[in-house]
């Protein structure tokens, strides 16, 4: 089975390099000619722990893996192509911006000369893999293709495990052909007892959103608890053990913090309340979420200056600047977050991170960055640990 992987970036290079380790001869197709220079030359371009080992594993030895530029090359003779690209929030409005989907299925439609499976992989909204459907069907028959929504649930960190090991695998569909090519792809898994769940090309695309922001409404759940246990003298966190000991609730994402950040979570929560809010859904929950999410750095700041302890004279170290352990991943850092409003307050920030130190200083270059957390600590006036930072720092090889 030959399998084509549309965009290099996260998904696509990951889900990639671990379809290459089940055995199937994978493409990954990227329009950025550096971009899949850098990658042949093994330099990763974001840190995950084990990616590199795979990517020369697949790409100079086995040869299972390979990267170009050209799509209509990539796609002769294959049975499977994913669509990975990019869906970041609109700049104006909270829907996803599915510019470059809609741009590769364009692309896709141009190079199908045989029956292959389109697969979205991206996060997009419900309603979207069908409309994927009626652009190629404006170009070829409706034979010679079906569309399937698999979505990813992938955690930077530990992403090569969770495609390995994951929780389930789900696949919508609307054909036998397409669902026993998905279910043949998913073999390695299924020996392994991983639940697949097949259903709807609707209701997968929901099952991604609802996921993710069940799991953001966990977080902005407990962040509450943590502020009404300040007001009373409770412990949060023997609160959240106390909960998460019940098997209903689960103690994963019960850990009281600045909020959850990433490249996923604020993007598909606001992306889930636009799509309610289009079809006149009442989604007043995620929308609660959404809006203290956004202002739980302001509140970690007020409490900070509360302790009349700091004061614009003063100098904070800031430790951990990605928005999760294990990663260099630094969008919607709440560390950055805080960062920059403690900046407003004319107070100098010491920074450092394990792996996500060139990331930042390319998003704020006013930061003081240092090599060490010691070297960070030293003769400041209070320290903040933004990230946790319970995890050994990359050999160089890891780093790429």
């Amino acid at each position: 089975m030959k399998l084509v992987m549309v965009g290099t970036g996260y998904v696509g290079l990951v889900s990639g390099a671990c379809f290459a380790e089940f055995g199937f001869e994978t493409v990954c197709v990227d329009k950025d000619q550096n971009h899949i220079e850098k990658i042949k030359k093994g330099i990763c371009p974001f840190f995950e722990p084990g990616i590199n080992d795979l990517l020369v594993k697949h790409y100079q030895k086995t040869k299972l893996l390979s990267f170009t530029t050209s799509l209509s090359e990539a796609m002769q003779n294959a049975d499977i192509v994913f669509i990975t690209v990019g869906t970041p929030s609109r700049r104006i409005e909270d829907e996803a911006d599915l510019t470059a989907v809609w741009d590769v299925s364009h692309e896709i439609a141009k190079n199908i000369k045989s029956y292959c499976v389109i697969a979205t992989k991206s996060t997009v909204p419900v309603g979207t893999t069908k409309k994927i459907k009626k652009i190629i069907e404006s170009k070829i028959s409706s034979e010679n293709f079906d569309v399937v929504s698999n979505p990813e649930f992938l955690r930077e960190g530990s992403a090569i495990n969770d495609f390995m090991r994951p929780d389930r695998v789900v696949i919508g569909t609307e054909s036998e052909k397409s669902e026993k090519l998905m279910r043949e792809l998913y073999r390695p898994l299924m020996l392994n007892e991983t639940p697949i769940v097949s259903t709807t090309i609707e209701t997968s695309e929901v099952i991604k959103y609802a996921s993710n922001s069940f799991l953001a409404t966990k977080i902005s759940f407990i962040n509450q608890v943590a502020d009404l246990c300040e007001a009373v003298d409770a412990n949060v966190q023997d609160v959240a053990k106390g909960m998460g000991i019940d098997k209903r609730i689960g103690s994963k994402f019960l850990h009281a913090g600045p909020g959850f950040g990433g490249s996923c979570f604020p993007k598909d929560v606001k992306a889930f309340a636009a799509t309610a809010k289009k079809f006149n859904i009442d989604f007043s929950i995620l929308e609660a979420v959404k809006s203290f999410n956004e202002n739980r750095p302001q509140v970690i700041v007020k409490k900070i200056l509360d302790t009349k302890k700091i004061d614009t004279n003063s100098n904070v170290a800031l430790l951990g600047l990605s928005f999760k352990p294990n990663t260099d991943d630094i969008r919607d850092s709440t560390s950055l977050k805080i960062a920059a409003i403690l900046q407003k307050h004319n107070i100098k920030i010491n920074c450092y991170d394990p792996v996500a130190m060139d990331n930042a200083r390319k998003h704020n270059k006013t930061l003081n960055f240092f090599d060490s957390v010691y070297d960070a600590c030293e003769g400041v006036n209070a320290i903040i640990i933004g990230t946790c930072l319970l995890y050994t720092s990359p050999s160089p090889r890891d780093r790429g």
